[in-house]
């Protein structure tokens, strides 16, 4: 269950200003340092091959991370049917297949590595890819998409439906609200100014894929009843 109120474990974070106990997984905001803080002043476009072009870095680790989460909540639906919670089995379902679906969306289901793709789907795709995301019509909610997957994930999932295992856990917030955030800033500054912040969209993305990952990985390492304590 993911836990809403009363007294959570947190780590101790000792700083020269006081010492602090967060409820959440801090990685997010040290990516972020380490991204603009230090690999945005590499040289050799080090930082454009992170966060630019198809098939780069953060594009697969994206794939990875989504296929992972889908193994991953795909063992925790066969655990919850086997153990007869109805409840359990039906959102662990759902998000094995959300997972699966991304991943194979993130790389075109691998038509760039195959060669082998959809002739119908290439010619209304805005990018002539084999997949369902970059359609014409589909394309300009997908900011939207990110924006409410983000704050579902990252709040009103584990605030409102805190029963559902499936849902990520309030310790995990920071890897979705921070994609809304981009997103939503990204679309207020167009509307207001006319032009969009740079793209870094993959390099932030990431940070979604790693989160749901790590959600069903400890959630399937919980239920394998391992014995380290992990926070919720």
């Amino acid at each position: 269950m993911n836990e809403t109120s009363g007294h959570e474990p947190s780590r101790l974070i000792q700083t020269p200003w006081g010492d602090l106990a967060p409820r959440v997984d801090l990685f997010p905001l040290v990516y972020l340092l380490l991204l603009y803080g230090i690999l945005y002043f590499l040289p050799f476009g080090l930082f454009d091959l992170w966060r630019k072009g198809e098939d780069g870095l953060a594009e697969w680790l994206q794939f990875s991370a989504y296929l992972g989460a889908a193994v991953c909540a795909a063992t925790c639906f066969i655990r919850s049917l086997a153990k007869g919670a109805a409840r359990q089995w039906i959102w662990w379902l759902l998000m094995a297949l959300f997972c699966f679906y991304v991943a194979g969306e993130e790389i075109s289901w691998g038509e760039r590595l195959t060669g082998l793709g959809s002739d119908y789907l290439r010619q209304i795709n805005s990018q002539s890819e084999s997949n369902l995301h970059n359609l014409e019509g589909v394309q300009n909610y997908l900011h939207v998409s990110f924006m409410a997957a983000g704050v579902f994930l990252g709040w009103l999932g584990w605030r409102f439906f805190p029963a559902i295992e499936a849902f990520p856990a309030r310790r995990f917030s920071l890897y979705f609200l921070i994609v809304a955030t981009f997103y939503f800033y990204w679309d207020v500054s167009w509307i207001t100014h006319g032009d969009r912040i740079r793209n870094d969209q993959e390099a932030i993305e990431l940070l979604m894929a790693l989160g749901l990952w790590m959600h069903c990985f400890t959630s399937l390492r919980r239920s394998l009843g391992s014995k380290q304590s992990l926070p919720r």
